[in-house]
């Protein structure tokens, strides 16, 4: 071999190398940011959602999955943008089954921890029976679904001893009865035929146990519902800020670390992480949401997100708990952390003014909830809104 070939062969040699070595630069370079091998302190990687969070339909539906493009200063009129109005007057029969069978879950697990009738949001019959009857026996006779439709339904007994209404329980001996059905919720109001569903399942129950049920006029419950839900879809409302990253992208461990930092835990389904309500059962406070795809991944240290979604349900959360603020926190905090730039779920980067806009629209949705006896966060709130 020459000293001509020699020469090129090392040349070539020393190009293949810097070609390589530039190529596994790059890819570092790309390579979404990963967690710290070390747990920030107090990090429970085990730590999940506390409860069953089987209304994950709604928040999806409400959810923004905005794609990627330049961030914009908005002017006064874009401050909305962030506060996002329930339309599930108007979509509700365009629901997935997805969205439904979450939803019944939903309603099950607030039956399983039981609720007393409220003549706000639910249609009530009494039941009147001419003798005490068991807790057992009734139960025995119970429907096998505590829905209609999509709305919750349920019987409650007046306690023959303490003179109490409560969920029936075994061991217990009732006086009379009374069965309910939810007039409205964020699939919809109550309608005809889910009223007349209701009379055949309450009608079953009372003949079972010698009772005599005095319904109200159809009519007029499902005109009370149409009411109700107008005004709820008027006034239902969820919170939505996003968290783009500004360089490179994230892996799901890098959100998670950073988010558990703040006092999220995982949630229910992959890319999904959560701030609990102070009470098991109750939605939570915030929910922080990215990619599910980029979760369930092979590998999850290469799947890339650039996209952060942190979310307020409105009227599920109580107004002392100051979740606005609260939620503004996390952003700023996660944004400096993670290198990323905040924006409403139209991409439009907030400013103090749309903040304060923001805040005083939230105050406003405060104060007609409570004047409705519907205060964010209260039990018929949550139901309403569900």
């Amino acid at each position: 071999m020459s000293t001509m070939q020699v020469a090129l062969a090392a040349l070539g040699g020393v190009i293949l190398a810097v070609v390589v070595a530039q190529g596994a630069w790059s890819s570092r370079q790309n390579k979404p940011r990963q967690a710290e091998e070390k747990p920030p302190s107090g990090f429970d990687v085990n730590r999940s959602e506390p409860s069953l969070e089987a209304d994950l339909g709604h928040e999806g539906a409400h959810a923004s999955a905005q794609a990627e493009g330049s961030s914009h200063e908005p002017d006064a009129s874009h401050h909305h943008h962030a506060f996002s109005q329930s339309a599930h007057v108007a979509d509700h029969d365009q629901a997935g089954a997805q969205d439904l069978e979450m939803e019944v879950s939903h309603l099950m697990h607030h039956a399983d921890k039981g609720y007393m009738l409220d003549a706000l949001i639910d249609v009530i019959t009494p039941i009147e029976i001419d003798t005490v009857v068991a807790g057992e026996l009734a139960l025995s006779h119970m429907p096998l679904t505590r829905r209609v439709g999509g709305k919750l339904f349920t019987i409650e007994g007046l306690n023959a001893h303490r003179g109490e209404w409560e969920v029936i329980k075994a061991g217990q001996r009732y006086s009379a009865f009374q069965a309910g059905v939810q007039l409205a919720n964020r699939l919809g109001p109550l309608n005809e035929i889910e009223f007349s569903e209701y009379v055949l399942k309450v009608q079953r129950f009372a003949d079972s146990v010698g009772g005599e049920p005095e319904f109200t006029d159809m009519l007029e419950e499902v005109a009370r519902a149409r009411e109700l839900d107008q005004f709820a879809g008027e006034h239902d409302a969820q919170l939505i800020f996003q968290i783009k990253a500004q360089r490179l992208a994230w892996s799901p461990g890098f959100v998670q670390q950073h988010a558990a930092k703040l006092g999220f835990v995982a949630g229910a389904i992959p890319g999904r992480m959560v701030i609990p309500a102070k009470a098991v059962g109750l939605q939570p406070i915030l929910v922080l949401s990215f990619d599910t795809q980029a979760a369930l991944a092979d590998d999850p240290s290469n799947s890339a997100i650039r996209l952060l979604s942190l979310t307020l349900d409105v009227p599920q959360v109580e107004q002392s708990d100051e979740p606005f603020r609260r939620m503004w926190f996390i952003a700023q905090e996660l944004s400096q952390s993670m290198e990323g730039t905040i924006t409403d779920d139209q991409g439009y980067v907030l400013t103090s003014n749309a903040l304060a806009n923001i805040e005083q629209d939230l105050l406003a949705l405060y104060e007609v909830l409570a004047s409705r006896d519907l205060a964010s966060g209260s039990p018929q709130a949550r139901r309403l809104f569900s």
